[in-house]
């Protein structure tokens, strides 16, 4: 154990401190169990550290912080640590990428039964599925979700700006206001357009090709490694999801033609489908269908999006404006709200009430003409004119 408490030493000194994602002041670290899931590379582990560096200090005691593919759980369990750590006063335990440890949520259950004063804080896949695992912790546990960082977080991580978050339905009825904010501390379009391109992931120092090299090798972990584990993907056909996603990155927005995929990978309906359904779980895709409470398992989406316009930088040879938009507004209004294809009628419809047409500045209402609660989203805009609101404002919601 002496070893864990080493590398909890000097993982948590070795934190920064500077910048701290807000997420961290939402959870409620308190809760005997949480659990923070997300996609490889959004920050949960730097978030953790950050955490136990302000609330614990350095050394172990109170807290430690494990990695659950040490080296030290090919001889231990996390069931006999937790008995340990508790026989020293441990209150704190928090576990990093839970998912890597075959038996987490049985011994976690057991820990928790058997320890109710220790607190259990832990991460994991956004694939890890825990309301699903072998041991029943849907009551147990608090889990949270993190993104990406917003255009909103971008600012105050690259350059020192600090902006207020604002929901979504007070940037449709106040936008006039929360432009003047923005535009008194910076001029937005130059800067939405480099978030676009290098924004998202919280590990970009400001050179691109190392950034996107970055971005390639977690996109080949989760396909390697994470899919294969949890969506029962066999390693042999780990080539031909890849080159599903390669195919998409180059064609979309994609409007769906599953027979045109299916020649495409040389492989049957079903298991094109089961490959789609995946990557939007493991969030390297987003599937949109124009009536999403009538989905059925397998049902065929209407369109579908890489996750964010980072990954789409990184894998497609050349993209195209227009799909770069309408990638951003999907990708940071799914967040909070439940997003579909507007197909005939807008771009988007947001919580069954809100109808997005996403464009260039020049962008008309002539498609959301007389279409009640409609907007125009507008790149390259710096004010609202009416319902026409700039692009960029989609980015202050978290």
């Amino acid at each position: 154990m002496e070893t864990l408490f080493k590398k909890h030493r000097l993982l948590i000194s070795q934190v920064s401190m500077d910048i701290v994602r807000d997420m961290t002041n939402r959870i409620s670290w308190e809760k005997q169990l949480v659990a923070i899931k997300g996609s490889r590379g959004v920050g949960k582990t730097t978030m953790i550290r950050q955490y136990i560096k302000a609330h614990y200090g350095v050394q172990p005691g109170e807290a430690l912080y494990c990695v659950c593919d040490s080296i030290y759980f090919t001889t231990h369990s996390l069931l006999e640590l937790a008995e340990r750590f508790h026989l020293i006063g441990g209150k704190h335990l928090f576990l990093d990428e839970v998912h890597k440890y075959p038996t987490w949520s049985k011994e976690l259950k057991e820990i928790n039964d058997l320890y109710p004063d220790m607190k259990i804080t832990f991460s994991g896949s956004s694939l890890i599925q825990i309301l699903n695992a072998d041991a029943d912790l849907s009551r147990r546990v608090l889990s949270y979700t993190m993104e990406g960082l917003s255009f909103r977080e971008f600012l105050r991580f690259y350059k020192n700006i600090e902006l207020p978050s604002h929901s979504f339905e007070d940037i449709l009825s106040n936008p006039d206001d929360i432009c003047e904010e923005v535009l008194t501390k910076c001029k937005p379009q130059a800067l939405f357009e480099e978030y676009l391109r290098v924004g998202y992931y919280p590990f970009y120092d400001g050179d691109d090709i190392e950034y996107y090299s970055r971005i390639e090798n977690v996109v080949s972990f989760i396909i390697e490694q994470e899919m294969t584990l949890f969506c029962g993907i066999d390693p042999a056909y780990t080539r031909k999801v890849k080159a599903l996603l390669m195919y998409l990155a180059e064609n979309i927005p994609f409007e769906v033609n599953i027979a045109k995929l299916t020649t495409y990978l040389e492989l049957n309906k079903q298991t094109v489908l089961s490959y789609l359904n995946s990557l939007h779980r493991a969030e390297l895709i987003t599937l949109l269908y124009t009536d999403i409470d009538s989905v059925t398992k397998l049902q065929k989406p209407d369109k579908i999006y890489i996750h964010n316009t980072n990954i789409l930088c990184a894998l497609a040879q050349s993209v195209n404006i227009g799909t770069i938009r309408e990638c951003f507004v999907v990708n940071q209004l799914s967040t909070k709200h439940k997003v579909e294809y507007g197909k005939a009628i807008g771009d988007f419809k947001i919580d069954d009430k809100i109808t997005l047409e996403v464009g260039g500045h020049d962008k008309s209402f002539n498609q959301i003409a007389n279409v009640p609660n409609s907007y125009v989203l507008a790149d390259q805009l710096e004010y609202p004119i009416g319902h026409k609101l700039p692009l960029w404002l989609m980015g202050l919601t978290y």
